[in-house]
């Protein structure tokens, strides 16, 4: 009998997939915050046990390439293989139980799970995760920030063959990850929007009437800071597309994230997510002052 050769299977708490007839872990498009963490761990504790890459895979029995994944937080690794690092690398009992714990928790089905149809990367895992969102976008309010049917009117717009069924769980969707991203205990965000999109009509005026009121009353929240980048700046250095950069706690390195047509770009590379962070900071300075802006958008709000 044949076997398929892109079937995801469970195999205890590690995700695997089919692949030549032999169980492979299945990595992921990026890893998780506490994915993360648990590799920079799994890393230090090897190399504090004198182990190279190659010694621990043979000991282990896993492949190179597993070793270098889990490390990398891109495979979910199972209690039992993780025990058994932890028993190869000389983990005492209390950091052994604490990884344990934080693979168990990485491994914790998240909100975002139960749209798993809509939501086909790991950028939500990350968001939510986030003490800090910086995102700059070009052509749309920011999907945080979006109201129901300004984003339903972006979403259609996007996927014009979507069925009513399918558009209207793509909203939910939309909008659940608002209410956890954006609601009192979440991160801060700064947004830097082009004038563009407070001024592109999107469906009716009453739409835009509502976006923009909307994003006037978040901007009031202490953690929502938003800036309009104006028509009189010119040539500014965001001109090339819009990204996001995510905080977390200081011993997680920030991550950036650019999306496309083509697909999910995640930037982890210290001197890409820096140079991105410039970036940012040189487009904030260009931007009007938070007050400016809301006045901007006020104006235009009145035009509409």
């Amino acid at each position: 009998m044949r076997v398929p050769t892109a079937r995801a299977q469970d195999v205890g708490t590690e995700k695997y997939r089919v692949g030549h007839g032999t169980l492979v872990p299945m990595p992921m498009k990026s890893p998780t915050v506490r994915h993360r963490r648990l590799g920079r761990e799994l890393r230090r504790l090897r190399e504090e046990a004198g182990l190279s890459t190659n010694e621990a895979a043979l000991r282990l029995g896993w492949s190179l390439s597993k070793v270098h994944r889990a490390e990398g937080g891109r495979i979910m690794v199972s209690e039992t293989d993780l025990t058994h690092a932890c028993d190869l690398f000389g983990a005492d009992s209390y950091t052994k139980g604490g990884l344990i714990q934080l693979a168990r928790d990485a491994n914790r089905r998240g909100w975002w799970t139960a749209y798993s149809d809509v939501f086909t990367g790991n950028y939500v895992a990350l968001e939510a995760e986030a003490t800090a969102i910086r995102t700059w976008e070009t052509a749309v309010i920011p999907g945080l920030l979006q109201s129901e049917d300004y984003a339903r009117e972006v979403i259609r717009a996007r996927h014009p063959d979507l069925s009513a069924g399918e558009l209207k769980r793509r909203v939910d969707a939309r909008m659940v990850r608002k209410i956890n991203v954006v609601g009192s205990t979440a991160p801060t965000l700064h947004a830097l929007i082009d004038e563009a999109a407070i001024r592109r009509p999107v469906d009716s005026p009453d739409t835009m009437d509502r976006q923009l009121g909307d994003l006037l009353q978040v901007m009031e929240w202490p953690h929502i800071t938003v800036q309009i980048l104006p028509f009189s700046a010119g040539a500014h250095p965001g001109m090339e597309g819009a990204f996001s950069v995510l905080h977390f706690d200081p011993e997680d390195p920030a991550v950036g994230y650019v999306e496309s047509p083509a697909g999910e770009v995640y930037v982890e590379a210290a001197d890409q997510v820096r140079n991105l962070i410039l970036l940012f900071e040189r487009l904030a300075g260009a931007c009007l002052s938070p007050e400016e802006s809301a006045a901007l958008i006020a104006a235009v709000r009145s035009k509409a």
